[in-house]
């Protein structure tokens, strides 16, 4: 996910993204634990979109304390 793409998400959406990722990324742990995970570089970039949004949201919130 381009960070492009983050940024025009809403608030909302950002938040609902980044549940759905933080679940992605832990089935994606257990099946790496289990040795069934075939794709091992997803998890790294499930974990890289997770930051990426982290980072939006808290820009966002930052900006919203300001005003």
């Amino acid at each position: 996910m381009k960070i492009k793409e983050i940024i025009e998400m809403s608030t909302d959406e950002l938040l609902t993204k980044k549940r759905d990722l933080r679940q992605e990324s832990l089935h994606l742990r257990l099946q790496q634990q289990s040795g069934q995970l075939e794709q091992p570089s997803r998890l790294r970039l499930v974990r890289r979109d997770v930051a990426r949004i982290e980072t939006v949201l808290s820009k966002r919130a930052k900006e919203a304390n300001k005003k």
